[in-house]
């Protein structure tokens, strides 16, 4: 019998990746996904698939699902600031609501649960690189505050399920992502500026440029969350790539490697923009013998080509 996933956040970028990754391991997957920031088109050539199921409902609403499921992996909720602060209450409701509701299937069917959280738990960090242990610094009232504290919410409501209903719970803290599938309009810095050196518009730099970001290719995100699914580990885990640019650093490689003459303007820091951020990963080296191994030059390359093509149509 093949194991059976529930993916919600299916149709999003990083879903629609652990799709076709848990397809390719043996798995069934039903997807599911309301569609508010997901795209159909990133898993339209699943739909054939015999192994593969799209259901299109939003999880902060009871979930009804016959039959067996072995693993339910929640990635439903608005990701980059454009999208969180347009949906602010989708926001808070996917990460309360829809973490409860998938919580509660995964007591009903007995299913392992694996929480997407996110290094915007750190908020502002006074500490780099940022540790598990660290509690974070977060303006829980500043506009940023409904995606940090929806995902801060869905942690502690996870980690009390595994405690009170002995739910087998994992929690990843993903670090800035990038690769195929992110959305020309998504509103984080490397859609952002790869967008805007293909059209030779000004890349748009906030404040002076010298905050930092580390950047990890969607490949290796998938490889380090599939280990983390079969691991022990119940509590939260960061993944994402220890290798730390300055947005300006940044810049001046996606102008390289479009080459593009677009100029860069500045623009003032949005409130509570984080000025560093850096995941220690440490126990993801030591618990899943896990680290990023795919270049910035080589997934930028891959992530550029494929706006390219998508630019065309």
């Amino acid at each position: 019998m093949k194991k059976i996933a529930l993916i919600t956040g299916g149709a999003g970028f990083i879903g629609s990746h652990l799709c076709e990754r848990l397809i390719r391991e043996g798995f069934r997957v039903i997807c599911m996904d309301n569609l508010i920031t997901g795209n159909l088109d990133n898993v339209r050539h699943l739909l054939e698939s015999k192994d593969f199921k799209f259901i299109r409902h939003n999880v902060t609403r009871y979930i009804n699902l016959p039959g067996k499921i072995d693993y339910i992996l929640h990635f439903a909720s608005p990701a980059s600031p454009v999208d969180y602060l347009k949906y602010p209450i989708p926001t808070l409701k996917v990460g309360s609501l829809g973490t409860h509701n998938t919580l509660g299937l995964a007591k009903l069917k007995k299913a392992k649960y694996l929480l997407a959280s996110t290094s915007e738990v750190y908020g502002d960090p006074v500490m780099h690189p940022q540790k598990e242990s660290y509690y974070g610094n977060v303006n829980c009232i500043g506009p940023r505050g409904v995606y940090d504290e929806a995902k801060r919410f869905a942690e502690a409501i996870t980690m009390a399920y595994h405690r009170a209903h002995k739910i087998d719970t994992r929690v990843v803290r993903i670090f800035n992502t990038y690769g195929p599938r992110m959305r020309l309009n998504d509103g984080r810095v490397v859609p952002n500026f790869v967008y805007q050196a293909l059209k030779n518009k000004p890349l748009t730099v906030y404040g002076k440029g010298r905050q930092t970001r580390s950047f990890c290719y969607i490949d290796d995100l998938v490889e380090g969350i599939f280990r983390l699914m079969h691991s022990s580990i119940s509590g939260p885990l960061n993944l994402g790539n220890p290798e730390e640019f300055t947005i300006m650093e940044f810049a001046l490689l996606v102008l390289k490697f479009t080459r593009s003459n677009s100029k860069i303007v500045f623009k003032p820091l949005p409130q509570d923009d984080p000025k560093q951020r850096k995941p220690d990963i440490s126990k993801a080296k030591k618990l899943l013998k896990w680290q990023p191994v795919i270049k910035l030059e080589v997934g930028l390359t891959k992530t550029i080509e494929w706006f390219m093509e998508k630019l065309k149509n």
